[in-house]
Protein backbone atom coordinates (compact mmCIF):
# COMPACT_ATOMS: atom_id res chain seq x y z
CA UNK A 1 0.00 0.00 0.00
CA UNK A 2 1.75 3.33 -0.77
CA UNK A 3 2.16 6.39 1.13
CA UNK A 4 -0.78 9.50 0.43
CA UNK A 5 1.56 11.82 -1.08
CA UNK A 6 1.87 14.97 0.90
CA UNK A 7 -0.35 17.73 0.11
CA UNK A 8 2.76 20.13 0.32
CA UNK A 9 4.30 18.14 -2.22
CA UNK A 10 1.53 18.72 -4.58
CA UNK A 11 2.39 20.82 -7.62
CA UNK A 12 1.71 24.40 -7.55
CA UNK A 13 -1.35 25.65 -9.91
CA UNK A 14 -0.06 25.90 -13.68
CA UNK A 15 0.10 29.62 -14.90
CA UNK A 16 -3.05 31.39 -16.32
CA UNK A 17 -2.80 31.40 -20.09
CA UNK A 18 -3.81 34.07 -22.69
CA UNK A 19 -7.44 32.05 -22.78
CA UNK A 20 -7.68 32.78 -18.95
CA UNK A 21 -6.95 36.13 -19.65
CA UNK A 22 -9.27 36.30 -21.97
CA UNK A 23 -11.85 34.78 -20.30
CA UNK A 24 -11.36 36.80 -17.24
CA UNK A 25 -11.73 40.11 -18.79
CA UNK A 26 -14.58 39.29 -20.78
CA UNK A 27 -16.28 37.37 -17.93
CA UNK A 28 -16.19 40.13 -15.60
CA UNK A 29 -16.42 43.24 -17.61
CA UNK A 30 -19.36 42.46 -20.21
CA UNK A 31 -22.23 39.70 -19.89
CA UNK A 32 -21.13 37.76 -22.74
CA UNK A 33 -21.72 33.96 -21.81
CA UNK A 34 -17.61 33.43 -20.68
CA UNK A 35 -16.98 31.63 -18.18
CA UNK A 36 -14.39 32.48 -15.44
CA UNK A 37 -12.57 29.44 -15.07
CA UNK A 38 -9.67 31.12 -12.80
CA UNK A 39 -10.01 33.49 -9.97
CA UNK A 40 -6.61 34.66 -8.86
CA UNK A 41 -4.72 37.46 -9.00
CA UNK A 42 -2.45 36.43 -11.89
CA UNK A 43 -5.64 35.62 -14.37
CA UNK A 44 -6.71 38.95 -12.71
CA UNK A 45 -3.62 40.62 -13.70
CA UNK A 46 -3.64 39.25 -17.20
CA UNK A 47 -7.39 39.92 -17.37
CA UNK A 48 -6.72 43.63 -16.81
CA UNK A 49 -4.35 43.93 -19.20
CA UNK A 50 -6.74 42.61 -21.86
CA UNK A 51 -9.35 44.94 -20.33
CA UNK A 52 -9.53 47.13 -23.90
CA UNK A 53 -9.99 44.15 -26.01
CA UNK A 54 -13.00 43.98 -23.92
CA UNK A 55 -13.95 47.38 -24.92
CA UNK A 56 -12.81 46.95 -28.36
CA UNK A 57 -15.18 44.44 -28.80
CA UNK A 58 -17.90 47.05 -26.71
CA UNK A 59 -17.20 50.01 -29.18
CA UNK A 60 -17.66 47.99 -32.55
CA UNK A 61 -21.40 47.08 -31.36
CA UNK A 62 -21.72 50.01 -30.37
CA UNK A 63 -20.62 51.57 -34.27
CA UNK A 64 -22.33 48.78 -35.81
CA UNK A 65 -25.49 49.45 -34.43
CA UNK A 66 -25.17 53.38 -34.74
CA UNK A 67 -24.35 52.38 -38.39
CA UNK A 68 -27.22 49.67 -38.46
CA UNK A 69 -29.91 52.89 -37.58
CA UNK A 70 -28.31 55.13 -40.01
CA UNK A 71 -28.76 53.00 -43.04
CA UNK A 72 -32.43 52.17 -41.92
CA UNK A 73 -33.32 55.85 -42.11
CA UNK A 74 -32.97 56.53 -38.25
CA UNK A 75 -30.79 59.54 -38.60
CA UNK A 76 -28.15 60.58 -36.50
CA UNK A 77 -29.59 61.68 -33.07
CA UNK A 78 -30.90 57.69 -33.13
CA UNK A 79 -28.38 56.04 -34.37
CA UNK A 80 -26.52 57.94 -31.53
CA UNK A 81 -28.89 57.04 -29.00
CA UNK A 82 -28.37 52.92 -29.87
CA UNK A 83 -24.95 53.77 -29.62
CA UNK A 84 -25.21 54.77 -26.49
CA UNK A 85 -27.26 51.75 -25.47
CA UNK A 86 -25.47 49.32 -26.74
CA UNK A 87 -22.17 49.13 -24.53
CA UNK A 88 -24.70 49.77 -21.44
CA UNK A 89 -26.68 46.60 -22.49
CA UNK A 90 -23.12 45.16 -22.52
CA UNK A 91 -22.36 45.78 -19.10
CA UNK A 92 -25.74 45.27 -17.65
CA UNK A 93 -25.51 49.11 -16.68
CA UNK A 94 -22.76 48.21 -13.82
CA UNK A 95 -20.22 51.19 -15.12
CA UNK A 96 -23.28 53.63 -15.37
CA UNK A 97 -24.46 52.23 -11.86
CA UNK A 98 -20.77 52.81 -10.73
CA UNK A 99 -20.77 55.88 -11.56
CA UNK A 100 -23.47 56.84 -9.99
CA UNK A 101 -22.70 55.16 -6.89
CA UNK A 102 -19.77 57.29 -6.89
CA UNK A 103 -21.17 60.37 -7.42
CA UNK A 104 -23.18 60.24 -4.25
CA UNK A 105 -20.16 59.04 -2.37
CA UNK A 106 -18.44 61.92 -3.45
CA UNK A 107 -20.96 63.96 -3.26
CA UNK A 108 -21.96 63.30 0.35
CA UNK A 109 -18.80 64.69 1.51
CA UNK A 110 -19.00 62.37 4.08
CA UNK A 111 -15.84 60.75 5.62
CA UNK A 112 -14.43 57.81 4.13
CA UNK A 113 -16.38 54.55 5.81
CA UNK A 114 -19.71 56.89 5.73
CA UNK A 115 -19.11 57.12 1.97
CA UNK A 116 -18.60 53.87 1.26
CA UNK A 117 -21.70 52.88 2.70
CA UNK A 118 -23.59 55.20 0.71
CA UNK A 119 -22.01 53.78 -2.32
CA UNK A 120 -23.02 50.08 -0.84
CA UNK A 121 -26.65 50.96 -0.96
CA UNK A 122 -29.02 49.72 -3.94
CA UNK A 123 -30.50 53.30 -4.49
CA UNK A 124 -29.21 56.10 -6.31
CA UNK A 125 -29.08 59.49 -4.77
CA UNK A 126 -29.89 62.63 -5.75
CA UNK A 127 -25.93 63.13 -6.80
CA UNK A 128 -25.79 60.01 -8.61
CA UNK A 129 -29.60 60.85 -11.07
CA UNK A 130 -28.38 64.19 -12.15
CA UNK A 131 -24.53 62.29 -12.29
CA UNK A 132 -26.03 59.91 -14.96
CA UNK A 133 -28.33 62.05 -16.77
CA UNK A 134 -25.95 64.61 -17.88
CA UNK A 135 -23.28 61.67 -18.76
CA UNK A 136 -26.13 60.41 -21.01
CA UNK A 137 -27.14 63.42 -22.56
CA UNK A 138 -23.50 64.17 -23.21
CA UNK A 139 -22.99 60.83 -24.83
CA UNK A 140 -25.86 60.72 -27.28
CA UNK A 141 -25.32 64.66 -28.15
CA UNK A 142 -21.62 63.54 -28.76
CA UNK A 143 -22.23 60.97 -30.97
CA UNK A 144 -25.05 63.05 -32.65
CA UNK A 145 -23.20 65.34 -33.77
CA UNK A 146 -20.42 62.97 -35.19
CA UNK A 147 -22.88 60.96 -36.56
CA UNK A 148 -24.35 63.79 -38.52
CA UNK A 149 -20.81 64.05 -40.49
CA UNK A 150 -21.21 60.48 -41.65
CA UNK A 151 -20.87 56.71 -39.88
CA UNK A 152 -16.94 56.53 -40.13
CA UNK A 153 -16.58 59.84 -37.48
CA UNK A 154 -19.35 58.26 -35.28
CA UNK A 155 -18.12 54.65 -35.36
CA UNK A 156 -14.46 55.82 -34.91
CA UNK A 157 -15.74 57.40 -31.37
CA UNK A 158 -17.30 54.99 -30.53
CA UNK A 159 -14.59 52.50 -30.71
CA UNK A 160 -12.39 54.68 -29.13
CA UNK A 161 -14.42 55.14 -26.10
CA UNK A 162 -14.89 51.68 -25.40
CA UNK A 163 -11.61 50.62 -25.88
CA UNK A 164 -10.07 53.80 -23.43
CA UNK A 165 -13.30 53.00 -21.01
CA UNK A 166 -11.55 49.93 -20.18
CA UNK A 167 -7.93 50.83 -20.58
CA UNK A 168 -8.56 53.55 -17.92
CA UNK A 169 -9.36 50.24 -15.73
CA UNK A 170 -5.85 48.51 -16.85
CA UNK A 171 -4.26 51.56 -15.48
CA UNK A 172 -6.38 51.65 -12.61
CA UNK A 173 -5.64 48.45 -11.68
CA UNK A 174 -1.70 49.22 -11.55
CA UNK A 175 0.51 48.56 -8.21
CA UNK A 176 0.58 51.03 -5.84
CA UNK A 177 -2.96 51.59 -5.90
CA UNK A 178 -5.14 49.87 -2.94
CA UNK A 179 -8.60 48.71 -2.73
CA UNK A 180 -10.67 50.84 0.08
CA UNK A 181 -12.55 47.17 0.68
CA UNK A 182 -11.40 44.32 1.54
CA UNK A 183 -14.09 42.41 -0.75
CA UNK A 184 -15.84 43.14 -4.29
CA UNK A 185 -14.21 43.11 -8.05
CA UNK A 186 -11.76 46.19 -6.68
CA UNK A 187 -9.86 44.23 -4.04
CA UNK A 188 -9.55 41.22 -6.99
CA UNK A 189 -7.58 43.46 -9.32
CA UNK A 190 -6.33 45.89 -7.63
CA UNK A 191 -2.28 46.59 -7.51
CA UNK A 192 -2.33 43.49 -9.65
CA UNK A 193 -1.13 45.35 -12.61
CA UNK A 194 2.86 46.41 -13.12
CA UNK A 195 3.07 49.95 -13.93
CA UNK A 196 4.92 49.32 -17.25
CA UNK A 197 2.34 46.87 -18.59
CA UNK A 198 -0.26 49.01 -18.14
CA UNK A 199 1.75 52.40 -19.11
CA UNK A 200 2.63 49.96 -22.71
CA UNK A 201 -1.18 48.99 -22.63
CA UNK A 202 -2.28 52.70 -22.47
CA UNK A 203 0.45 53.61 -25.22
CA UNK A 204 -0.39 50.72 -27.45
CA UNK A 205 -4.75 52.29 -27.35
CA UNK A 206 -3.60 55.50 -27.86
CA UNK A 207 -1.47 54.44 -30.95
CA UNK A 208 -4.59 52.28 -31.49
CA UNK A 209 -7.32 55.23 -31.77
CA UNK A 210 -4.58 57.40 -34.15
CA UNK A 211 -4.85 54.69 -36.43
CA UNK A 212 -8.76 54.67 -36.52
CA UNK A 213 -8.76 58.60 -36.71
CA UNK A 214 -6.75 58.22 -39.56
CA UNK A 215 -9.47 57.04 -41.61
CA UNK A 216 -10.61 60.50 -41.79
CA UNK A 217 -6.96 61.72 -42.70
CA UNK A 218 -4.14 62.83 -41.05
CA UNK A 219 -5.73 65.52 -38.64
CA UNK A 220 -8.31 62.81 -37.54
CA UNK A 221 -5.49 60.66 -36.50
CA UNK A 222 -4.06 63.25 -34.44
CA UNK A 223 -7.55 64.30 -32.97
CA UNK A 224 -7.83 60.77 -31.81
CA UNK A 225 -5.00 60.30 -30.50
CA UNK A 226 -5.19 63.32 -28.64
CA UNK A 227 -8.97 62.19 -27.46
CA UNK A 228 -7.35 58.99 -26.16
CA UNK A 229 -4.35 60.65 -24.46
CA UNK A 230 -7.12 63.31 -22.53
CA UNK A 231 -9.20 60.38 -21.70
CA UNK A 232 -7.11 58.73 -20.08
CA UNK A 233 -5.59 61.58 -18.44
CA UNK A 234 -9.32 62.10 -17.12
CA UNK A 235 -9.98 59.09 -15.40
CA UNK A 236 -6.32 59.60 -13.56
CA UNK A 237 -8.04 62.67 -11.98
CA UNK A 238 -10.67 61.11 -11.27
CA UNK A 239 -8.56 57.61 -9.92
CA UNK A 240 -6.60 60.40 -7.62
CA UNK A 241 -9.79 61.74 -5.94
CA UNK A 242 -10.94 58.64 -5.13
CA UNK A 243 -8.23 57.43 -3.63
CA UNK A 244 -7.99 60.66 -1.63
CA UNK A 245 -11.80 60.63 -0.39
CA UNK A 246 -12.23 56.24 -0.03
CA UNK A 247 -8.05 54.89 0.38
CA UNK A 248 -8.56 53.18 -2.66
CA UNK A 249 -10.31 51.96 -5.47
CA UNK A 250 -13.78 49.84 -5.44
CA UNK A 251 -15.74 48.67 -8.51
CA UNK A 252 -17.74 51.35 -8.70
CA UNK A 253 -14.97 53.47 -8.54
CA UNK A 254 -13.95 51.18 -11.43
CA UNK A 255 -17.27 51.85 -13.40
CA UNK A 256 -16.69 55.47 -12.88
CA UNK A 257 -13.75 55.87 -14.68
CA UNK A 258 -14.41 53.87 -17.52
CA UNK A 259 -17.30 55.88 -18.04
CA UNK A 260 -15.38 59.30 -17.20
CA UNK A 261 -12.71 58.34 -20.10
CA UNK A 262 -15.36 56.96 -22.65
CA UNK A 263 -17.83 60.97 -22.00
CA UNK A 264 -14.15 62.44 -22.18
CA UNK A 265 -12.90 60.29 -25.38
CA UNK A 266 -16.79 61.10 -27.05
CA UNK A 267 -16.75 64.67 -26.13
CA UNK A 268 -13.09 65.79 -27.60
CA UNK A 269 -13.99 64.02 -30.81
CA UNK A 270 -16.94 65.88 -31.04
CA UNK A 271 -15.76 69.08 -30.16
CA UNK A 272 -12.76 68.68 -33.44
Amino acid sequence: MTDAPDPADAAPPAAPGPGDALRFAFGTLTVLPVRVRRWDRATARGGMLCAPLAGLVAGLLSAALGGALLALGGGPLLAAVGSAAAPAALTRGLHLDGLADTADGLGSAKPAAEALRIMKQSDIGPFGVLTLLFTLLAQVAALAGLYATGWVPGAVAAVAAGVCARCALTLASRRGVPAARPEGLGAAVAGTVPVRAGLLCAALVVVACAAAGALSGPYGAVHAGVAALLALAASELLLRHCRRRFGGVTGDVFGALAETAGLTALVVLALG
